[in-house]
């Protein structure tokens, strides 16, 4: 379930907030299937799987926005504690920025907290430049 996936509180250093409840992450996650309410607005969810298992280790999320007929991602990764450190986030990241971009979105954006160095490396890996 992505409530244990997502219920290290390390997972909030640089985010800020505290894990959600089983009823809080069911509501969020409500809300996404929903959509955005901004009609030049798009959200897209993706829970990221171990491919040997299938097993739920984190989520990745783009923010699409359309300017003059130009798309623009903000993007997000998150990969549960247990799982960190193996290439995942990486992978992840890299997989949302070629689906972004085989979609026509023009421009990428990731914000990062600027002492958050794994995110960092992440993005360069992905080919992203981040923001603060």
């Amino acid at each position: 379930m992505m409530v244990d996936v997502l219920a290290d509180p390390r997972l909030h250093q640089f985010i800020g907030g505290n894990p959600a409840t089983l009823d809080e992450l069911s509501a969020h996650y409500a809300s996404l299937a929903a959509g955005s309410p901004e009609p030049d607005e798009v959200w897209c969810n993706w829970i990221v799987r171990r491919r040997a298992d299938r097993q739920a280790v984190g989520a990745v999320q783009a923010t699409l926005a359309n300017h003059d007929q130009q798309w623009t991602a903000h993007v997000a990764w998150v990969i549960g504690a247990p799982w960190q450190h193996q290439g995942l986030r990486s992978e992840a990241a890299q997989a949302l920025a070629s689906w972004l971009g085989n979609h026509g979105v023009g421009e990428i954006v990731a914000p990062i907290h600027p002492d958050h160095v794994a995110s960092m490396r992440v993005a360069s890996r992905a080919r992203l430049q981040p923001t603060q």
